[in-house]
C-alpha cells in the first residue's frame, strides 16, 4: 500500500490527481489534514487530541481526515490507522514549489521526513506555481517514478524533495538531481487594522533567488527540469566538531 499525505488539506486538487494515477500501481490511502496546513514545517499536537474522521466517496473508503498537521497524520497513519506500515510515503501533490530555503517551512516535506523517521521511504511532490495549476504531469511523473524508486530503495535517513514546472509534459527538459538551493522568501509585513482599530500584519513576500550555479533545485526548475534533491535532516555541521572541541571550553 502507498500512503498519501499533504499540507493543502484532504480534497486538495493536487492530492486527488497524485491518488488517481497512483491507483494504477498499488492500493493507495489517504491520510491527510482536514483543513490546510501550509508552512507547518515538522511540528506536531501535543496540547489538544487528534480527531480522525473517515472518508468516503461514491461508496469507497478513501482515508482518514484528520484535525492536525502533516507529521501528525503520517504518525498516526503508520501506528495506528494501517493494518501494516506503507511501502512508501507520498506527500504531495504540492500547490507551490518547496525550494531553497522553503523547504524547511514545508509541511508537505515534513510529512515525508516524518514517514523517514519510523523507518518508511518517502518522497515530497510540489508543482512549482500558484496560478491554474495542471496537476496531471506531476501526478505522471511520480506515477512512472516511483516503480523505480522502490526497485532501487533510499539510503537510510534520506527523502527525495521533488520540485515539477508548471509546465506541459512535452515541455520538460528533463529531470535533475540537485542540491536544496539557498533561495528564499524575503518577508514583508503588510499592516492593517481589523473594523475595531486593532493593528495586525499579514505575512507577505517574494521569493529571491540567489543562485545562478547549476545544480541548485531553484535553478534547474526555471530551466524546465524536474528537480529531485536528495535531503536529509542531520543538522549536525561535522567539520565544526574538531573546531569547537579546540576552543578548550570549560564549566
Amino acid at each position: 500500500m502507498i500512503l498519501l499525505c499533504n499540507d493543502d488539506g484532504f480534497n486538495a486538487e493536487g492530492l486527488r490527481a497524485l491518488r488517481k494515477e497512483l491507483l494504477a500501481l498499488d492500493d493507495v490511502m489517504i491520510v491527510a489534514p482536514e483543513t490546510e496546513q501550509s508552512a507547518m514545517g515538522h511540528a506536531i499536537t501535543l496540547n489538544q487530541p487528534l480527531k480522525v474522521r473517515k472518508v468516503e466517496e461514491e461508496g469507497e473508503f478513501i482515508g482518514y481526515a484528520v484535525n492536525g498537521t502533516p507529521a501528525d497524520c503520517v504518525k498516526l497513519a503508520i501506528t495506528v490507522l494501517l493494518d501494516e506500515p506503507p511501502k512508501l510515503v507520498v506527500s504531495g501533490i504540492n500547490l507551490g514549489g518547496n525550494l531553497g530555503i522553503c523547504a524547511l517551512y514545508s509541511g508537505t516535506v515534513s510529512a515525508a521526513t516524518e514517514a523517514m523517521v519510523m523507518g518508511v521511504p518517502s518522497i515530497a511532490v510540489s508543482l512549482d506555481t500558484y496560478e491554474n495549476p495542471d496537476f496531471i504531469p506531476a501526478a505522471k511523473f511520480a506515477r512512472k517514478f516511483i516503480p523505480q524508486l522502490l526497485k532501487k530503495g533510499l539510503p537510510d535517513g534520506v527523502v527525495l524533495n521533488i520540485n515539477v514546472p508548471p509546465v506541459p509534459e512535452s515541455e520538460f527538459v528533463g529531470v535533475a538531481i540537485t542540491r536544496q538551493g539557498k533561495s528564499r522568501v524575503i518577508e514583508e509585513f503588510d499592516r492593517r487594522e481589523d473594523p475595531r482599530g486593532r493593528t495586525y500584519y499579514w505575512l507577505a513576500g517574494e521569493m529571491l533567488f540567489e543562485e545562478t550555479e547549476e545544480g541548485a533545485d531553484c535553478v534547474m526548475i526555471a530551466k524546465k527540469y524536474i528537480s529531485i534533491a536528495p535531503i536529509h535532516f542531520d543538522l549536525t555541521h561535522y567539520p565544526s566538531i574538531d573546531k569547537l572541541k579546540d576552543w578548550k571550553i570549560e564549566l
